[in-house]
């Protein structure tokens, strides 16, 4: 049955249309911000999942960030450190040196103040930020430990937890008593050279502590920052638009959008066909 009033034909066709015009709007949205889902109302099951990966990715930044202060605190104190060892180990020379009764006790003496004195600087200057593991007071509040946050544990559901690698400081000012020394001739220089090697041993111990933490503050960066890069891919493969499959899709749907405004408009021009009845 002919109708010049409900033309089914160009109700489906336009339909379809409307369809074809859908999908190619979604598909050029696609290939301009790159992505297959934008928005929640996309596949709000997948846009949710990388919502929560890239709050992990922000937390993964601020933790490089962490670390990355760490390793340059951890650093400072270490190369203080180890110029502290240098210092003591000539001190220990000349301890050694003095204990020969031809030698100048006095100059020696002279010579072991300036390296006190210079270890006593390399201690209060050995800072980074604020925090000196060389010092007995690390942070200027009371603190004996340097914390830094190493990584974000999530498992399941439930929220991230920060985990932290702690570096205990030296207190060089304390446990090496620089002041103690007393003045040296060729009858206690023995007694001094103990006392040094004592603190040498103390200083060596100290900067391999550093050392050690300073290798494990760095390797946690490197990780961190492939774990973070690896998440962006993952993130990617989620919700990131094959570009490749986009383009192809883009040039069918123009097709099919030229070839739906076509059957529209046969659709359209029916009902004129019922006129030759009336001839």
């Amino acid at each position: 049955m002919s109708s010049i009033l409900t033309n089914s034909s160009a109700m489906v066709a336009l339909q379809t249309l409307k369809s074809i015009n859908g999908n190619l709007a979604n598909t050029q949205n696609a290939i301009s911000t790159g992505k297959d889902i934008n928005s929640a109302k996309d596949n709000s099951a997948i846009w949710a999942i990388s919502k929560v990966m890239e709050s992990d990715v922000a937390g993964f930044d601020a933790v490089a960030d962490s670390l990355a202060v760490g390793e340059s605190t951890v650093g400072v104190a270490s190369v203080g450190a180890e110029k502290i060892v240098e210092t003591l180990k000539e001190m220990k020379a000349l301890a050694v040196a003095g204990r020969s009764e031809t030698s100048d006790h006095a100059q020696i003496e002279i010579d072991l103040q300036a390296k006190r004195d210079q270890i006593t600087a390399v201690i209060e200057g050995s800072q980074f930020n604020g925090v000196n593991l060389l010092a007995s007071n690390v942070d200027g509040n009371g603190g004996t430990q340097l914390t830094v946050v190493s990584a974000l544990d999530r498992v399941g559901a439930a929220a991230p937890t920060a985990k932290t690698i702690d570096v205990a400081g030296l207190d060089f000012e304390g446990n090496l008593d620089l002041a103690g020394m007393t003045t040296i001739t060729a009858a206690d220089a023995n007694d001094v050279l103990v006392e040094i090697e004592a603190m040498l041993t103390t200083a060596i111990t100290g900067a391999a502590a550093l050392g050690a933490s300073a290798k494990q503050i760095g390797d946690q960066g490197n990780f961190i920052g492939k774990l973070s890069d690896a998440m962006v891919t993952g993130i990617g493969s989620l919700v990131d638009a094959d570009m490749e499959a986009a383009s192809a899709k883009l040039q069918a749907l123009q097709t099919q959008q030229q070839l739906g405004v076509q059957a529209l408009s046969i659709a359209n021009q029916a009902p004129q066909t019922i006129l030759s009845l009336f001839r």
